[in-house]
């Protein structure tokens, strides 16, 4: 693999993923070194295999799988509290069709409550304040400011989400939280230098239309950079750890997905995706190309054939696999001698637009 001058880089058609060390400074630039000294960045190939999310998963990948998932519903809170106008579809739906139909079931057509958790709370947290952060005149977003931005962020979460606030029973237990999360926001600044960089959009909400059909694409990006040449960065924090080398595919689909949407909508496919890990330190980034999204409007729209036919039947057969020990609805999941609850009149056609077969 080389570097090109404008900080991307060749990667030959190998379908495995490379990690380099990258030395420099931080430079803001889309396209540019923005990383700094030492930092690992995992450069993913066009063609990275794509990988069932149930093969080979560690205790960690699962544990990660679960934050991301709610990290990501709780930032789209907004759209999806309410009943949609029309069937949609997001990365994080798309995947829980493919981890478990059951699972998919029960978050888009029951539309389940879950409980919170302490590390999704965290992740919610953290990328509230690096959404702020960018508030700030470019000197003033230093590691201190965004440690001060921690009380009001957490009082503003508290209050959308009062049940939050339960998990903690002593002082001394939400204290040690908040360390945890000054320590992913420290680890956010040796990863890059938010002073020489000013996003073009942050928290954007991106929604297409695809043609002959299907769902309405939508999704929540964390960070869009655009440099002065017109180059597009897709930014997304995660507040996790890296995936282990082979199984990146469901972090790659999702950015894959948003670059398609911004392709769609602005005509301008992003000359890079960016996903940052404050769980070790980590970048993994992929240059996408118009063919490749040729390949990500076919695998949506077979995901979501998929999705249809189990609507249309009323199989929404679950998958197990270990990410089932931190499934919320493990109890309810036939796989496991529970009892599904019965779908309410009219979801199906309301949340796929499939009326079930009699």
């Amino acid at each position: 693999m080389t570097d090109h001058p404008a900080g991307g880089s060749s990667c030959g058609g190998s379908r495995s993923a490379h990690r380099s060390r990258v030395g420099g400074s931080v430079d803001g630039r889309v396209g540019g070194p923005a990383y700094a000294r030492g930092v690992t960045v995992q450069h993913l190939d066009q063609d990275s295999p794509d990988v069932s999310p149930d093969l080979g998963v560690t205790v960690d990948d699962a544990v990660e799988t679960v934050i991301e998932v709610a990290v990501e519903d709780a930032a789209a809170e907004t759209v999806e509290a309410r009943p949609p106008s029309r069937p949609g579809l997001s990365p994080s739906r798309a995947n829980d069709f493919l981890q478990c139909p059951q699972l998919f079931r029960f978050r888009v057509i029951d539309r389940l409550p879950e409980p919170p958790s302490s590390a999704a709370a965290r992740g919610t947290l953290v990328h509230a304040v690096l959404e702020h952060l960018f508030d700030l005149p470019a000197p003033e977003r230093t590691l201190a400011a965004a440690h001060g931005l921690l009380p009001d962020q957490w009082a503003t979460l508290l209050e959308r989400s009062p049940q939050i606030g339960e998990l903690f029973a002593e002082p001394a237990d939400l204290a040690e939280w908040l360390t945890s999360a000054e320590a992913l926001l420290a680890t956010y600044f040796t990863l890059e230098d938010p002073t020489r960089i000013e996003p073009r959009e942050r928290e954007l909400l991106v929604s297409t239309d695809l043609d002959e059909g299907g769902p309405l694409l939508r999704g929540i990006i964390d960070r869009v950079d655009v440099a002065p040449n017109g180059w597009v960065r897709v930014v997304d924090y995660k507040t996790g750890r890296s995936p282990r080398a082979g199984f990146e595919s469901s972090a790659l689909f999702q950015m894959r997905f948003y670059a398609y949407v911004i392709w769609r909508t602005r005509g301008v496919l992003p000359k890079r995706l960016q996903l940052e890990y404050l769980g070790d330190g980590v970048i993994l980034t992929h240059e996408p190309t118009e063919i490749e999204m040729a390949t990500v409007e076919a695998r949506v729209r077979s995901i979501w054939a998929g999705i249809e036919d189990a609507a249309r039947t009323g199989d929404w057969r679950p998958r197990t696999s270990k990410l089932c020990d931190w499934c919320s609805f493990k109890a309810l999941c036939p796989a496991f001698g529970g009892t599904p609850p019965e779908i309410p009149a009219g979801a199906v056609e309301r949340s796929i637009g499939v009326v079930p077969a009699a």
